[in-house]
């Protein structure tokens, strides 16, 4: 009995239970009232946003049991571009009556417990509206489970299969049943989403750790009625919202919100009638990508014709990028692209055969094709390269472009593959090199998106591999190589394996450097499959036996695969007792960078590298900076989501002085993805090779002796050996490798050959026709547009219309060129009859104007993206320069003069203009005119003042005072800041800048003047600029010629005079170097005794002894000069500026002409070789002032260098001092700044600073906690700073610093790198280099020598020269004569021209010597002047001279 009440009352329970399941009753029609919204935007209100709305009422009918009809019944479309929610949707009626009819089509549609199955649909019915279907049916997807209340599960929908967690309750009080489900759409299991241009790009899991840039959530709440046979849907919203930020996510992020309402208006019986013909399955509720992939997000194109259409926008480009790029080229470039996206191959043939002849079009079309990068494109290149219509250098570049940007499916690869097997291809190895590297770079993008991609798309790759290595075809191989490491699939591990030292027979034959690219090869493999690859990278590391190079390249490519703190403990155990020191130092440097990481993908590397760096012995921390090196340097801001790294690894050999490998990658972060971005590796083995047959290969040498003996081996590269490269060199964009070319002997020849058969018959012909077109003037232009950047990611909504992220950016650059030559005199029509002597002698003078220009379009659009409508918000940046230039070169080589003037172009209203603005745009395919465009700024509300201006608007003008040329700077901006303080605030709205250059009020510039004098004739230019300067020279040499010829007048008549003053000039000589000996002397115990009080000072700690000079040049000793003699003090007391002594070397003139006067500054450059002396001295043309440099070499151990400014160089002057020495026996530098008068600006902030660090701010204890040791020194010199370095060891360093007043010091500092310095201060690697030799052996007019005098001197009539300098000679006598007639010693004083030239130091010193006191006194100087005839005198020295 108690059974059968149990079984009664299980059954009454049963009886209770509602029915979830969502029901469709047989014969009956359920009317529903659908609203979908889509908006864009960021998520404050009162911004601009953009969206589109679709509104409908839906009829749903049950045709069987399980398959039922859906159809709309008067439909809605609408748009939206404004401010939200201020403004109002305007209706889309014309693209409503375009896709009516296929709105009011049913559609069928499987649906059993609360699961839609297959659609049907007619083929009438678009991708497009069948997607719009597909976001309805979503609604009724429900997985309801009756014996659960909270749940989750995995549920497919439109985005894929994502996990879905159900809450269902019920409402006793209406009887009703509440089921509310949520979605996280960032990580679903088959998600449907398109990418675009990002298939070189890394997921940084660990980068969205904390912060994701992308995500997406969705929520759906039901109100369901039960009935007898389930449940009603009575009401269905659902809200999705996907946000999307490059940065952190607090500010505010781009935001993209659907929304859908479904609620149930009545129950008729009217059926719904399916329209004739055949209903296909269409799939499922999986959301299909349409149109919208051809279709880019900034722009909507209606195309009819698009043959026609490409034509006009061709022909538009061609026209208006002639002379300077239009502002507007850019857009019109990205038009053409997807023109001809669209495009058929007969249309592009056909464009293509009228316009091949036309050079501009053709450019056009040869830098559009390749990025179009559709199939069509693809075939387009290879059969017009077959058909003989693109050269190499054409094939090449769009075969490179091409490959990269074509879609990577099945059938593209299987082309690429027939296209690098083809013979043609083979026969040129360049192009054969593209072809097989992006062969491999597609196979890459293929697997990115298909992650169980086929290995069978690699078998002509591995058959390639397998047939080269059994025919030992180096070449081949490493090709294949190459290529299956761009395709990094996990199928060619074992083909890459087989080239492997110690895993498969074929590496014995193979040579290092293919060893080495199959190890590198294995990198992209292991960032797929780390536990496949890192078995093989430790082995090949761990085998001693085995090059060192091949185990630190295994080393790289081990750390590639992150490995675990256990495997990374296990190489640091093996480096203990690791024999070759180049592994251990690269290995521990590679180890010991990893520890800094920052970068959060090498985050759990970084905590295993603490790990191992710790068990590896200190003394690794010594080894020289000569051995292989790996770093590594990162940076990552978490809360930004942006990042960089580099890496660099230096493979050295002991026995070699070039390194044998270098490589350089850079690493860049952004939103939660990563990618290499440039990798450049170069090798030397086979130049390293050949150099060890020569004797810079003996180990013994020292470094400068292997330099020598290495260039000596490169001059005579023809006996190198052929066998193997020299060198090799390859670049990496993204991971994937581009080019790469070896260096051997061969391809030395074959280039060499190649350009002298090209140019050696006609090298005369050439020369004389590019002279002729000069001479008749030569216009270039030039025109190059890029598509640098397009990365779209395609994702599906609720509301079944496809959500874009999208960035791109496209440049056109042009330069117009226009240059002609002035040839004097002008060459003659018969250019044969000229000879290479008449070129030499010939004036030339080069003018060329050049119109260079660029604009620039960047565009970043979230929103709505169909072929058919467009909603989006957009970000849109714009530059547009054009910088016209003008200028005149003129070059006269035999005298070493150079001349550049910059003359006046016309310039354009504005040479730069720089725009950003952010908008919300709504625009349909059938009423393209009615384009909606809306700022996201909105305006400020009539009568309010905000605190921030919304608006700037200011011109900035700023004339420059040499030029005259007046700069404007034009900047306008309006934002939204006045809302708050959201950063994104002032970033909406729109803001712009544009620069203007034109001419400024006052006097008009002429041209801008550049010339550089080389030589002994260098100083001509600046003697002339300076007046009273070249007077007083004059002056100067006419009382020389006066003093030579008093002397020789005397000569005759008092030749024991001479003898006398020859014995006294003798005797003042020795007096004056006795007199220089003891202020040496003098110099240099002042130095010893300044040394020796600042040592004691110091030794208050015992810690220092004094600071003992090396100069022990070998040089000096034998010509018995000591480094003192030479100093900067005691030459400038000699010679002030050394163009009183020694021509300029080097004259510099910069010069502005004006219509009213000239004015700039000059730079001459003296070198004084017996001295070792160089000076700098740079003054102004139209001012009194100067800047004077000296710098000295007074040995090897010491140089010395003085900065002079002011009247003359001597209102100021500072001096710095840098030698080298020992500190109780460790070597040491000094380095000095001494000062004998600054600018009191300068002084009175040096003063409070040093008074600041002294009282008011903590600097002792600040030295303190810095392990520094801070003393005050009252002895200290004033106006004085050294710094002194010694160095204990060669990885440590003292340091001490004397300042004024204070001594700052600190032992043992720790250098990252071991200083190559001996303890006796010796530096092995420049034993055998003379500098001072170098400098006195310095002839600069070298670069004449080979300069045919005698042919330029020829033609100079020297007979009229000879008359002219006789007839200066004559008159400037009979002046004298004329002069002395009048001549009054006594009353010399009182003619104050006469007075200020004796004045002069130089006369003053001749005219105070006694022995010249006694010839004026004794001579008739009268008569002498009336005897001597200087005309004779100078006849007889031209002649002789001219002989």
């Amino acid at each position: 009995m108690r059974a059968v009440v149990l079984v009664l009352t299980v059954a009454l329970v049963a009886s209770q239970q509602i029915n979830l399941v969502p029901e469709f009753a047989a014969g009956k029609t359920y009317v529903y009232k659908y609203e979908g919204l889509l908006l864009g935007g960021l998520p404050q209100e009162g911004l601009g946003k953009a969206g589109v709305k679709v509104s409908s009422k839906v009829l749903i009918r049950a045709e069987a049991s399980t398959t039922f009809l859906l159809k709309l019944q008067d439909p809605q479309l609408f748009e939206y571009a404004g401010i939200w929610p201020q403004d109002s949707f305007s209706p889309a009626a014309k693209l409503l009556a375009a896709l009516n009819a296929q709105l009011q089509i049913p559609i069928k549609f499987e649906y059993a417990n609360g699961v839609v199955g297959k659609i049907y649909a007619p083929a009438g019915v678009s991708a497009t509206v069948l997607n719009l279907y597909r976001g309805i049916l979503n609604i009724l997807q429900l997985n309801l489970k009756n014996t659960q209340n909270v749940y989750e599960m995995h549920e497919a929908g439109t985005h894929g299969v994502c996990k879905a967690h159900y809450m269902i309750s019920e409402d006793a009080k209406t009887n009703q049943i509440i089921v509310r489900k949520s979605k996280d759409l960032t990580h679903c299991h088959e998600r449907v989403i398109k990418d675009i241009g990002l298939a070189y790009a890394e997921k940084c899991a660990e980068c969205q750790q904390r912060l994701q840039s992308l995500t997406g959530t969705a929520t759906h709440t039901y109100i369901m009625k039960p009935s007898d046979a389930g449940a009603v849907v009575a009401e269905a919203t659902v809200e999705e919202l996907h946000q999307f930020s490059l940065f952190n996510t607090i500010t505010g992020a781009a935001q993209m919100k659907a929304k859908q309402t479904l609620t149930l208006l009545e129950v008729q019986n009217t059926a719904i009638a399916p329209i004739g013909g055949d209903y296909a399955a269409r799939g499922s509720l999986k959301y299909e990508f349409a149109t919208e992939i051809l279709q880019t997000p900034i722009q909507l194109l209606k195309i009819n014709n698009a043959e026609a259409q490409i034509v006009e926008v061709l022909n538009h480009l061609a026209t208006n990028n002639m002379d300077v790029v239009h502002e507007d080229a850019p857009l019109k470039f990205l038009q053409l692209v997807q023109l001809l996206r669209v495009a058929t191959f007969e249309k592009i043939q056909t464009i293509w055969d009228q316009y091949k002849t036309k050079p501009v079009h053709r450019r056009w079309i040869l830098d559009a094709v390749p990025v179009v990068g559709t199939p069509v494109a693809l075939r387009f290149i290879e059969e017009k390269f077959h058909a003989g219509e693109f050269t190499t250098a054409e094939f090449t570049q769009a075969l490179l472009v091409g490959l990269h940007m074509a879609t990577a499916d099945p059938a593209a690869i299987q082309h690429t593959a027939r296209l690098a097997l083809s013979p043609k291809i083979k026969a040129i190895p360049a192009v054969r090199e593209v072809v097989m590297l992006g062969y491999g770079s597609m196979v890459a993008k293929h697997c990115a998106e298909a992650p169980a991609c086929s290995p069978d798309l690699l078998k002509p790759i591995h058959d390639l591999a397998a047939e080269a290595i059994s025919k030992a075809d180096i070449f081949e191989v490493t090709l294949a190589l190459k290529a299956l490491g761009n395709a990094g699939h996990p199928a060619s591990l074992k083909p890459i394996m087989k080239i492997l030292p110690g895993f498969g027979a074929a590496a014995a034959n193979m040579p290092m450097k293919v060893q080495v690219d199959a190890i590198l090869a294995l990198r992209n493999i292991a960032k797929k499959e780390p536990k496949m690859v890192q078995p093989v990278a430790l082995q090949l590391f761990m085998d001693r036996t085995l090059h060192p190079e091949v185990r630190m390249v295994a080393c790289i490519a081990l750390v590639e695969t992150k490995p675990s703190a256990a495997l990374m403990t296990t190489v640091a155990g093996a480096m203990d007792k690791e024999p070759s020191m180049e592994v251990a130092s690269f290995a521990y440097s590679y180890i010991k960078s990893l520890t800094r990481s920052m970068s959060p993908d090498l985050m759990n590397v970084a905590a295993a590298a603490n790990v191992a760096i710790r068990m590896l012995c200190p003394k690794m921390d010594r080894l020289s900076y000569l051995s292989s090196t790996a770093l590594h340097l990162d940076l990552y801001v978490s809360p930004v989501m942006v990042g960089a790294a580099g890496s660099a690894f230096i493979i050295n050999d002991a026995a070699t002085i070039l390194p044998r490998a270098v490589v350089a990658k850079t690493r860049a972060y952004l939103a939660g993805a990563a990618a290499d971005v440039l990798e450049v590796g170069v090798r030397t083995e086979g130049l390293q090779e050949a150099l060890k047959r020569t004797p810079a290969g003996d180990e013994n040498a020292d470094r400068m002796t292997k330099i020598k003996h290495t260039l000596k081996a490169l001059m005579n590269w023809k006996a190198l050996p052929a066998t193997q490269p020299l060198a090799s060199i390859y670049v990496k964009l993204f991971g994937q490798e581009i080019a790469f070319a070896n260096v051997d002997k061969t391809f030395i020849e074959q280039i060499i050959d190649q350009a002298v058969q090209t140019a050696k018959p006609r090298a005369r012909e050439l020369m004389k026709e590019a002279i002729k077109a000069l001479q008749d003037g030569i216009a270039f232009q030039y025109t190059k547009p890029l598509l640098a950047a397009e990365i779209r990611r395609i994702i599906p909504t609720a509301v079944g219309v496809p959500m874009e992220l999208g960035f791109y950016t496209a440049a056109v650059a042009a330069a117009a060129v226009n240059v002609k030559a002035d040839i004097t005199p002008r060459l003659p029509e018969q250019l044969e009859t000229v000879s290479l002597d008449q070129f030499k002698n010939t004036d030339f003078q080069v003018k060329a104007e050049a119109r260079p220009s660029a604009a620039i379009h960047t565009f970043a659009v979230i929103g709505v993206n169909t072929a058919l409508i467009q909603a989006a918000v957009m970000a849109k940046g714009k530059v547009h320069t054009a910088v016209p230039g003008k200028m005149a070169v003129r070059a006269d080589l035999p005298k070493g003069n150079f001349k550049v003037e910059v003359l006046p172009a016309a310039t354009p209203d504005h040479v730069a203009a720089v725009s950003f603005e952010t908008l919300a745009v709504a625009r349909n395919i059938e009423d393209l005119p009615a384009e909606r465009v809306a700022s996201l700024a909105p305006a400020v509300a009539s009568g309010a003042e905000p605190w921030i201006p919304a608006s700037i608007q200011k011109t900035m003008c700023v004339t420059c005072p040499y030029f005259h040329v007046k700069g404007c700077v034009e900047v306008a901006s309006r934002h939204a800041g006045f809302m708050g303080y959201n950063p994104l605030y002032y970033l909406v709205g729109q803001h712009k800048a544009r620069i203007s250059v034109a001419r400024g009020d006052g006097p008009a510039l002429e041209r801008l003047e550049f010339e550089v004098h080389v030589g002994a004739n260098a100083a001509e230019k600046l003697t002339r600029q300076n007046v009273v300067e070249s007077e007083i020279q004059e002056e100067n040499i006419i009382l020389m010629k006066l003093r030579e010829i008093l002397e020789a007048g005397l000569k005759n008549k008092n030749s024991s005079s001479s003898s006398s003053s020859s014995s006294r000039s003798s005797r003042s000589s020795r007096l004056s170097r006795l007199s220089q000996s003891s202020s040496i002397s003098s110099s240099r115990s002042a130095s010893s005794s300044s040394s020796s009080s600042s040592s004691q000072m110091f030794r208050g700690n015992d810690t220092y002894g004094a600071f003992q000079k090396f100069h022990k040049d070998q040089y000096l000793m034998s010509h018995a000069r000591s480094s003192s003699a030479s100093s900067i003090e005691t030459l400038q007391r000699k010679v002030k500026l050394l163009e009183d002594a020694v021509p300029a070397v080097l004259a510099v003139i910069a010069r502005v002409v004006r219509s009213d006067r000239n004015v700039g500054y000059q730079l001459a450059a003296y070198l004084d070789k017996p001295t070792s002396r160089a000076q700098l001295v740079f003054f102004p043309i139209a001012e009194k002032w100067k800047v004077c440099a000296d710098a000295v070499l007074p040995s090897q151990h010491k140089v010395s260098a003085k900065l002079g400014w002011g009247a003359d160089c001597q209102d100021y002057s500072a001096t710095v001092k840098a030698e080298a020495g020992v500190i109780e026996s460790n070597p040491a530098a000094r380095f000095e700044v001494a000062w004998e008068k600054l600018p009191s600006l300068l002084t009175l902030a040096a003063m409070h600073a040093q008074r600041a660090a002294t009282e008011y701010l903590p600097l002792l204890k600040a030295a303190r906690l810095a392990g520094f040791s801070l003393d005050k020194a009252e002895n200290n010199k004033d106006k004085e700073v050294a710094f002194i370095i010694a160095l204990p060891t060669q990885k440590s360093v003292n340091i001490i610093v004397r300042a004024p007043k204070m001594t700052l010091s600190k032992t043992n500092v720790a250098v990252p790198v071991a200083v190559p310095i001996e303890k006796d201060g010796r530096i092995p690697a420049l034993e055998n280099l003379d500098i001072r030799s170098t400098i006195q052996n310095l002839n600069i007019r070298d670069i004449f020598e080979n300069l045919d005098i005698r042919g330029i001197l020829k033609n100079v009539d020297f007979d009229a020269i000879k008359h002219k300098v006789l007839e200066y000679i004559e008159q400037f006598q009979n002046d004298i004569r004329a002069f002395m007639q009048d001549f009054d010693i006594r009353t010399i004083n009182e003619n104050a021209e006469i007075r200020a030239i004796l004045e002069h130091p130089f006369v003053r010193a001749i005219t105070e010597n006694q022995y010249v006191r006694d010839i004026i006194q004794k001579a008739d100087i009268r008569a002498l002047a009336e005897q001597i005839n200087l005309r004779a005198i100078f006849e007889k020295w031209l002649n002789y001279i001219l002989a």
